[in-house]
């Protein structure tokens, strides 16, 4: 009988260590699971409107106003501040930058355009309402794209960083290292905020990421290597000079679609993400 109930007792010995020992490689695997970084889910999208776009305007950066879009345009000696209406018609005055300077991204932040400069360190800041230039601020980096929150301004230099920035003082309050599946990913251009999501153009890429700005991870992922072939565009722009491409997104929170073009594109594509 004492033999039976030492082996009755071993038996219930093994039985307790072996469910603790799955359970533990459960949660190491569970907790492995929740560190893997998924990879980006892929959005469609539908072309709503196709509008004519000015074949010269080497397109820097985009943002909707109210109902006017403002478009930022580059090379030196033919940068330009310009107002578009709804029909991506120009309207009012054109501002010429100096020569000197490189424009690039332009976002329009409590009734300020702040337009960025490529490598001259140099900020332009404009009355929104009477386009009449007020200062000039300080960038230590390169500029290429710029969006804003509900605080402050956002902006990428062209690697994998974007940083948050106090609009007055152009002081970074935060550097945000944008990463997805395979590692960081550099090349952020052009910048969008919508919804609490940076949307962002890789340069010389036909994609648009989506990245959550709590934590840098790109979420979504947009393929726009056929938005010229649904838009009726029978050339690519990227035949004509190696550096036409993809560059330039802003959304109208009216109609909330998406206004699409790139540097020199004969259009204007105006689509909806499913």
């Amino acid at each position: 009988m004492l033999q039976f109930i030492k082996h009755l007792l071993l038996i219930t010995f093994i039985f307790v260590i072996t469910s603790c020992g799955n359970n533990i490689a459960t949660s190491e695997n569970e907790a492995e699971n929740d560190n893997v970084i998924k990879a980006p889910t892929q959005l469609q999208y539908e072309v709503v409107k196709v509008y004519t776009h000015d074949t010269s305007a080497y397109t820097q950066g985009l943002e909707w106003y109210g109902e006017t879009l403002f478009e930022s345009t580059g090379n030196y000696g033919k940068s330009v501040l310009h107002k578009l209406d709804a029909n991506m018609q120009g309207i009012g005055k054109k501002i010429n930058l100096s020569k000197e300077l490189f424009g690039e991204g332009v976002t329009i932040f409590k009734d300020k355009i702040y337009q960025l400069t490529w490598k001259e360190h140099k900020v332009l800041v404009y009355d929104a309402n009477t386009l009449q230039k007020e200062k000039e601020l300080y960038w230590q980096y390169e500029g290429w794209g710029i969006t804003h929150n509900d605080s402050a301004l956002i902006i990428s230099t062209g690697g994998s960083d974007i940083y948050v920035v106090d609009p007055n003082t152009f002081a970074i309050q935060k550097t945000i290292g944008v990463y997805n599946n395979y590692g960081y990913v550099s090349d952020i251009n052009e910048l969008e905020y919508v919804d609490g999501k940076i949307y962002a153009n890789l340069y010389g890429q036909n994609e648009v990421v989506v990245i959550e700005p709590t934590t840098g991870q790109i979420v979504n992922s947009i393929n726009f290597s056929n938005l010229l072939a649904q838009a009726n565009v029978k050339y690519n722009p990227t035949t004509i000079d190696i550096g036409y491409v993809l560059n330039g997104i802003a959304y109208q929170p009216k109609s909330k679609t998406f206004f699409i073009t790139g540097k020199c594109w004969p259009v204007m594509v105006e689509i909806k993400i499913k």
